[in-house]
Formats: C-alpha cells, sequence, structure tokens
C-alpha cells in the first residue's frame, strides 16, 4: 500500500507540475492509458519504479493480454532470469523485453493477428518503450503523435515475430522501410508494411488451398509461394532451343513447376526440383529471337537430371525486375534445401528452417506491393540469398545449424519451463498463419517446443555471427569502392597500368637475364658460386624463408614510415589517344597475333604425336632414347645435385667457356625440331561423321 500510495503521489506531482499537460494535448497512443493511471485507485499495483512512463504502458498492456498484472510479471522475471540480467544497468531493458516475448508469444496464436490496430500498435510502442526504458530515459523521447523508431529497437523487438523480421535480415529491412525518412521507421510506414504483409499471406493460403498441381504436390505436400504468367499483360516464356512456349509459372516450397500453355488449356507442368542434390545451378541469363542473346530478362535453370539447361523469361518494358525477384525466391528455396542437405536436418528442425525462407518470400512480396522503387534488391531481405553472398555467411548458417540442433525437444522442454525468456519460433509462427506443412502437419504441437533466435537480455550466437559477417561485408564495400574507381576502358589504357604494376617484376627478370647472358662476367660467377654453395648445402628452403621475411619486414617499415601520410598514388603515362580505325586495326593485329600463337601451339602439340606414333622414327628413336636417359638420372642422382646441374646448364650455358658450344648445340637442336613432320590432321563435317558412322555399322 506504501508504495502505491507513493506512485499515486507521483504521478499527482506530475499532473500538477504540468510535466504531462504535453503529453495529454496531444493524444498520442500513450495519453489515454496515462489518463487512466492518474485516476485509478490501483495505479501503483502496474506501475514499476524503475521503468520509464512508457515502459511502464506497454508492460501494463502486456499483463492484460497475459492476464496478470505488473507485479506479478516483475516475481516471474526476477525468478527465471539470471543476476546478470537483472544487473541494475539493464534490469529496465531486460524486464521489457521479457514482458513483451510473452505477450507476442501469446497474441501470435491467432490467424488474424496481423489485421488487428491494437497488435499493430503494441508491437509499434514496444519499440518506442525499448529505446528509453528506464525511469532516468524517460525525457529521451517525445510520446507524441509522430513517434519513430530507430535499427536497434526494430532489430531487437520486430524478429521477436518471425514474420515481420529475422535476425538475419532486420537490418536490411528497416534500411528499406526507412529509405524515405532518413533512418527513422514511423508508425504509417510500419502500418502499410503490415497490411502488406497481411494481404500476401491470404493470397499465399488461396494459392496452397487452390486445385493448382493437386496431383503432384500431395505426394511431399508442397505448398504453393508464387504464381506467374496468368496474367497476359505480365507473360512467362519458356525456351526450348530456338523455339518459345508461353506458359504458368509455380514455385513450391520444393520445386519449380512450368505448365506450357496450348489452344485451351495447360500442359503437364514440367517440374524442375530444388530440394535434391542435383548439382542445380539457378543464374540469370540473357535471351533473344531465334537463339541470340539480347535481353537480360531470363533465369537460366540447369542440373544433373536435364539434358539441356531450362530458360525461364519474364519479359516487361523497362527493367528486369521481375526476372531478378523470381531468381532470387528460387535461390532461397535452393539455398535452404541446401542447407537442409549439408548439415543433415530432419523433423521440425526442417519444417522451422522452411518457415523461415518461406516467410521471407513472404516480406518480400510484402516489400513488393508497398514499395514503388525498382531498386530493392530481393537478395539482401532474404536470408539463405544473403548467407551466400555475405563474406562468412557458411560460418552463420554452420551456428543456425547448432542452434537448431541443440533446440531438440529435451531442450525444448527445458525452455518451456523458462517462460518468456525466449522468442517464439518461425514454425510456430508459419502454424498460428493457418498453414501447416511438413511433418508439423501431423505433431503441430511439436512446434511449440523450438524457441526463436532471441533471448532476454543476451546477444545470440546467430546475432554476433551476423554482426561480425556485416563487418566485414563493410570492409568489402570499401575494398570494391576503390576497385571500382581504379577500373580504366580501354585495350591501350589497362596495358599502361599493368606494365606501371610489373615494372619491378621486370626490373629483376631484366637482371636476371643479365646474369643468365654474362653481360658483367664478374656478377655472374659470384651468383653462379653463391647460389651453387646455397643448393649445395640444402638452404634453398631458408633463403625462401628469409626472402619472405624480408618482405613483411618491408611491409611493416612502410606502414609504420606512412602512418598519416595521403597514399601513394600509382602514376601511369596516358596512352596517345586513338580514333575508331585505330582502334580496329589494333584489334585485328591482336587477333591475328593470337591466331599465330594457336597455330604455334597446335604444330608443337602434333610435332609430339608424330615422335610418340614413330612417323619419323630416327627422331622418335632419339626421342625414346633421351626418355630413358632422363628416367635414369631421376631415379638414381639425388634431387640436390640435379638441381645443381640444372642450375649449372642454365647460369654457364652463355659463358665465355661455354658460348661458342652452347650456340653450336642450339643450332643442331633448331635442325632436329625442324626436320620433324607434324602428325596428319583431317578436317571433317558433322554430316561427314554421322556418315561415316552408318558405314561401320
Amino acid at each position: 500500500m506504501a508504495l502505491a500510495s507513493r506512485t499515486r503521489r507521483m504521478l499527482e506531482a506530475l499532473v500538477r507540475e504540468g510535466s504531462l499537460n504535453w503529453l495529454l494535448s496531444r493524444r498520442s497512443s500513450f495519453s489515454e492509458e496515462f489518463e487512466e493511471l492518474e485516476s485509478s485507485p490501483s495505479a501503483g499495483n502496474n506501475w514499476i519504479p524503475e521503468l520509464s512512463p512508457a515502459a511502464n504502458i506497454v508492460v501494463r498492456r502486456c499483463s492484460r493480454i497475459l492476464e496478470t498484472s505488473s507485479s506479478e510479471l516483475q516475481e516471474s522475471f526476477n525468478t527465471e532470469a539470471s543476476d546478470s540480467i537483472k544487473h541494475k544497468s539493464r534490469y529496465a531493458r531486460n524486464f521489457l523485453e521479457y514482458c513483451c516475448f510473452r505477450a507476442l508469444a501469446l497474441s501470435t496464436q491467432g490467424m488474424g493477428h496481423l489485421a488487428d490496430k491494437k497488435f499493430r500498435r503494441l508491437t509499434f510502442d514496444m519499440m518506442v518503450a525499448w529505446e528509453a526504458p528506464a525511469a532516468a530515459s524517460q525525457s529521451l523521447i517525445n510520446l507524441d503523435d509522430d513517434l519513430s523508431i530507430g535499427i536497434e529497437a526494430f532489430s531487437r523487438i520486430a524478429p521477436a515475430v518471425p514474420i515481420i523480421a529475422n535476425v538475419i535480415i532486420c537490418e536490411n529491412l528497416f534500411e528499406v522501410l526507412t529509405i524515405s525518412t532518413g533512418g527513422r521507421l514511423h508508425f504509417s510506414i510500419y502500418e502499410k508494411y503490415l497490411n502488406g504483409l497481411e494481404r500476401v499471406i491470404k493470397k499465399m493460403k488461396s494459392q496452397s488451398e487452390s486445385s493448382l498441381l493437386s496431383a503432384v504436390r500431395s505426394t511431399r505436400g508442397e505448398k504453393i509461394l508464387e504464381v506467374d504468367g496468368t496474367v497476359t499483360t505480365q507473360p512467362v516464356l519458356e525456351h526450348v532451343g530456338i523455339s518459345t512456349w508461353p506458359g504458368r509459372l509455380i514455385l513450391t516450397d520444393h520445386a519449380l513447376y512450368f505448365e506450357a500453355l496450348r489452344v485451351v488449356s495447360y500442359d503437364k507442368p514440367k517440374s524442375y526440383d530444388l530440394s535434391d542434390d542435383l548439382k542445380q545451378t539457378v543464374k540469370p541469363e540473357l535471351t533473344g529471337p531465334w537463339g541470340t542473346r539480347l535481353f537480360d530478362k531470363a533465369v537460366l535453370y540447369k542440373s544433373i537430371s536435364l539434358s539441356e539447361p531450362a530458360i525461364i523469361e519474364f519479359p516487361e518494358l523497362k527493367g528486369h525486375t521481375r526476372r531478378d525477384y523470381w531468381l532470387a525466391v528460387i535461390r532461397e528455396i535452393l539455398y535452404v534445401h541446401r542447407f537442409i542437405n549439408k548439415f543433415h536436418i530432419t523433423g521440425i528442425e526442417k519444417d522451422d528452417a522452411l518457415s523461415k525462407a518461406i516467410l521471407g518470400i513472404l516480406r518480400v512480396q510484402a516489400i513488393q506491393e508497398i514499395s514503388s522503387s525498382s531498386t530493392v534488391c530481393f537478395e539482401s531481405l532474404l536470408m539463405f540469398n544473403l548467407c551466400d553472398k555475405l563474406p562468412g555467411g557458411d560460418l552463420i548458417l554452420e551456428t543456425l545449424a547448432n542452434m537448431s540442433s541443440s533446440r531438440g525437444l529435451d531442450w525444448g522442454n527445458n525452455i518451456v519451463a523458462s517462460g518468456g525468456m525466449y522468442s517464439i519460433s518461425a514454425l510456430t509462427t508459419v502454424l498460428n498463419l493457418g498453414v501447416m506443412f511438413g511433418s508439423s502437419s501431423n505433431n503441430p504441437s511439436e512446434a511449440g517446443l523450438l524457441v526463436g533466435e532471441l533471448a532476454v537480455g543476451e546477444m545470440s550466437s546467430l546475432k554476433r555471427a551476423v554482426k561480425e559477417s556485416r563487418e566485414n561485408y563493410k570492409k568489402v564495400v570499401l575494398a570494391q569502392e576503390t576497385v571500382n574507381g581504379v577500373k580504366a576502358d580501354g585495350i591501350d589504357t589497362n596495358l599502361a597500368v599493368m606494365k606501371e604494376l610489373l615494372l619491378p617484376v621486370m626490373e629483376v627478370g631484366k637482371w636476371l637475364l643479365s646474369l643468365v647472358y654474362w653481360d658483367d662476367p664478374l656478377k655472374s660467377l659470384l651468383f653462379s658460386l653463391i647460389s651453387t654453395f646455397i643448393i649445395f648445402r640444402g638452404w634453398l628452403g631458408y633463403t625462401l624463408a628469409l626472402t619472405l621475411v624480408l618482405i613483411a619486414i618491408f611491409m611493416v617499415v612502410t606502414r609504420f614510415c606512412n602512418q598519416g601520410r595521403p597514399l601513394v598514388e600509382l602514376k601511369v603515362m596516358a596512352p596517345p589517344s586513338t580514333n575508331t580505325m585505330e582502334q580496329l586495326l589494333a584489334v585485328q593485329n591482336a587477333i591475328s597475333q593470337a591466331e599465330q600463337l594457336v597455330q604455334d601451339g597446335n604444330i608443337v602439340l602434333l610435332k609430339f604425336r608424330a615422335l610418340l606414333l614413330s612417323i619419323f622414327p630416327q627422331a622418335s628413336d632419339r626421342f625414346a632414347a633421351l626418355l630413358v636417359f632422363m628416367a635414369l638420372i631421376l631415379a638414381l642422382v639425388p634431387s640436390k645435385f640435379m638441381l645443381l646441374v640444372v642450375f649449372w646448364e642454365t647460369f654457364t650455358r652463355y659463358s665465355p667457356l661455354r658460348k661458342a658450344s652452347t650456340e653450336r648445340w642450339m643450332r643442331r637442336l633448331r635442325e632436329w625440331w625442324f626436320s620433324i613432320p607434324a602428325a596428319p590432321v583431317v578436317l571433317e563435317t558433322q554430316k561427314q561423321k554421322e556418315k561415316d558412322a552408318k558405314k561401320r555399322k
């Protein structure tokens, strides 16, 4: 009673001083409850001194949903939470999360909770209160009609309702929702997003309950996620060779189906499996009339079960947004099954993984409905697509798999006893929406033993992996910006840049050639003696190791000396500008040189073929004797001495003592090589090859 009277006196003092007048005048979502608290004789029982006014209001709403009082909720929290979670500096926020998770788990059990305006307002106000939960922080927010929330609050509360957001993609989703509001999410946009989610859920349920592919889907209990090609203004085309067929494209949680449109009905559906490991490849593709590659509006599907790839085109007048959307959702189903197969996930854990992919596709569909922008990156809103793209995405999936395996039934029973310390799972959300599939169709109660990735007052291992991956991704983006900044157009310009970059290597090569050709006999003699000693003593490995250490020391010293200095830019002499005709001539010359290199390579291969087949017996005998001699050396001589002989042969070839004999032997070798005939080659057409095959039969 003392606490109740003290709380009542505090509220009366705030009203008397005018501290709450601005709240009451604006009539925000909190105003009515402030008035009720002021007039209620039991206000003290529902007021937690450690919490801010906004947090108290949210906790009060949660207690109504849970049919208990705020003080009883606090007692439950004090009983279930560990000492670290109940630390004074974190108590208010952690207690608020506890109440939110418990209330949301109960509120989402109804199928129509997304349509409930009170539920929408509650989830948004939870995020508002999360930003300033403690009593000392009540002045940090203005509880007016134009409330907004930041990314941290959204990332903490929204994933507690898996249909709204996911731990892995919540930051990207927040950026899409706040692209026009400067990084703050307002309730009007948030409500518009939930409206979109409600519509796409109804659409998915109606599709799954329809008779489409009923005979095919019944074997695996597949659910239809998306259908396209039913509207004449947005056709879907399948390319088979040089022919093209319009039709209907259907995506389920296991496969992709295409039904070709005939005169009055659809053909038997072609199935492109996404669940089994068939080495599938799904990527963007160019299409055009008569097999040309002109338009970037298609998706290519390839697997070992198909004799030739399937190409599905999504025609549209401008851009390729439809193709990008379908490419993303097809890959999401493919990647989630790769995840399931890789980590051998079964049972309700498998259904939970599929639920994450399905909810991700629903979120993308909702964003498509409410967003007029065509620049939305669909891959960034789908968790398995994002993990495939992020650096360290494999570690995120490994963490997710470990969490799934550890959330078995035994651990689940312990969690149920812990009340609201965890958020609900994706599978539970899908079942609450009225969609039954997989093993959960037979045992829906088992899904309640799974929990989500959020825990009160803790950063989960999944969140840590995502955070680390995002930090690495930022570094990759910065590095890629520098790469894009130094890309140059034109072959001559790129050759000039490459020549400047390889200048140190070219200088070292020139120095080694000068030693090989004995331009300075004294330097060549010293180099040969030192190298011979190193090879003979077996120090070649130590020499290479010392070279690497010297390079590392150079890098460290350079970094230390260049601290605070601007980056040294590479200066390249720009090549003279050329007109179109000169560029065409340069390309023609390069093609001729490449053709000459290919011809020379073919001649070398044909001469070796002639030696192996003894077309020129005398040369083949010498070559065979040389091979036997080399085999004896490899078998009998230690590798150290072999390396020493190779070094002497290479670096003393043009010494004053051996130069004359080397030139003589090189001349004889060229004469011998030129005397070897090439093996004969006959070019035949495909028709001639088929005729010869028929004759043999």
